[in-house]
């Protein structure tokens, strides 16, 4: 009687195919928060836009007067800087478009005047995509 040496043929098939399969699942989940990770950075990018629009409707009791570069609103984004392609704000909403590796997903706030404070609804294209 001869000693097993090895693996045999079909072990080895087997492992390929586990792997392929723990593969074929990995990579559109690891794909998914990558892109997750990068458009956070949209949504930190409205930050100070958040704090300007609130400012301007302490100062100015109006919403329609907060638009972007006045009363204390930063001026817009029109060209790319990281992964924000777009940022506008326009009678206090923000409007952030990411670039075209985050498939031009958006990411729109919308403020509510409160007694007390500014809430802030969310809104855009990364709701449905799961990205904000």
């Amino acid at each position: 009687m001869r000693k097993a040496d090895g693996f045999t043929l079909i072990e080895l098939l087997m492992v390929l195919v586990i792997v392929g399969i723990l593969a074929a699942v990995a990579v559109p989940q690891y794909s998914t928060y990558v892109k997750k990770a990068r458009f956070s950075e949209v949504v930190a990018a409205t930050t100070p836009y958040k704090l300007g629009v609130e400012d301007c409707y302490m100062r100015t009791a109006a919403l329609t007067n907060c638009t972007a570069g006045s009363n204390g609103v930063p001026a817009a984004i029109s060209s790319a800087v990281g992964y924000v392609a777009t940022l506008a704000v326009a009678s206090g909403v923000i409007t952030a478009t990411g670039t075209a590796n985050l498939d031009s997903k958006t990411y729109i706030l919308t403020p509510t005047a409160g007694t007390t404070a500014i809430t802030w609804a969310v809104a855009g294209s990364c709701v449905d995509a799961n990205l904000c």
